[in-house]
């Protein structure tokens, strides 16, 4: 598959503090991927480096096959980005902004920008200081789409959002994909995000803990559950052990690489009962990456 974003060996440091550290990570061509972490983990910095505000300190970051730093210029035209707190000159109306926006874009802007605010719903003539959160969010869509990216990156794009708000605006995302283009979303929200996203990577400590597809995330990382008699069935056995609890006599463990065949012959195993194997949600599975523990039963 075509990676549209190539990054090797990234790091970037601030006072002395490595907050992107060795950063190897691609992005598919017509992904809607999602980079995932707590506030901290060097995902904003990620994307600064992805648009060209901030240079690696050392290793390389490339859009379309174009270095972010020294091509700045020539991405804008073709990447976009919404801040996680985009601030307009609220004096103006949702028509004036655009028009503002077009002085340093294509002849074409406006009229996309207008058809944009028609698509969201949005009122030409209202003032931006009198918006709510989420259609002040629908204007930074909008501004970012009218430049017909072949790139978007969002940054935290739901914060602040009430519910709904947040599941109308994600769902947006889908048909811009099938559109052609490639969709970046930063996010602490890791729970709403596996409703969009088809590609995730996890960061904690400014490093890559696991970039994979969703489909093989959720076959690469599951749950192993049982109860046994006597002795508890080595986890280790059958994958690499993430994270390890239960109850006396039961067994509950998160497994990276399960190794199927031998899942498969534990219920035959004498004394071992009611043995599971199930799929997580992204959120367990990002709990369980971050904070591999073992709890002895």
């Amino acid at each position: 598959m075509e990676n549209v974003i190539e990054i090797h060996g990234l790091t970037k440091t601030f006072g002395g503090k490595r907050v992107v550290d060795e950063l190897d990570l691609s992005v598919p061509k017509g992904a809607i991927f999602a980079l995932l972490g707590e506030n901290g983990a060097g995902k904003t910095t990620i994307i600064r480096v992805l648009t060209g505000l901030l240079p690696p300190d050392k290793g390389s970051a490339k859009i379309m096959g174009m270095d972010c730093w020294s091509a700045a210029s020539k991405l804008r035209r073709r990447v976009a980005y919404v801040p996680e707190r985009p601030r307009y000159y609220d004096w103006m109306t949702v028509s004036q902004i655009g028009w503002f926006t077009a002085g340093f874009q294509g002849e074409d802007y406006p009229r996309r920008y207008d058809d944009w605010v028609e698509k969201l719903s949005l009122d030409p003539g209202a003032k931006l200081g009198t918006l709510s959160k989420g259609q002040y969010a629908k204007v930074s869509l909008a501004l970012a789409m009218a430049i017909e990216p072949e790139v978007l990156i969002l940054d935290e794009p739901t914060s602040g959002l009430d519910l709904m708000v947040r599941r109308e605006f994600l769902s947006s995302m889908i048909g811009l994909v099938s559109e052609g283009r490639t969709i970046i979303i930063s996010s602490h929200q890791v729970s709403e995000v596996e409703r969009v996203a088809n590609h995730v990577a996890f960061m904690a400590n400014g490093k890559l803990l696991m970039s994979s597809p969703m489909d093989d995330l959720k076959r690469r990382i599951v749950q192993l559950q049982l109860r046994y008699e006597a002795e508890a069935p080595n986890p280790a056995n059958y994958g690499i052990v993430l994270l390890r609890n239960g109850a006396p006599k039961q067994l509950q463990a998160v497994l990276k690489d399960p190794q199927r065949e031998a899942l498969e012959a534990l219920p035959r195993m004498e004394g071992v009962h009611d043995v599971q194997v199930t799929s997580l949600h992204l959120e367990d599975i990002y709990c369980a990456l971050v904070s591999p523990k073992e709890a002895k039963s």
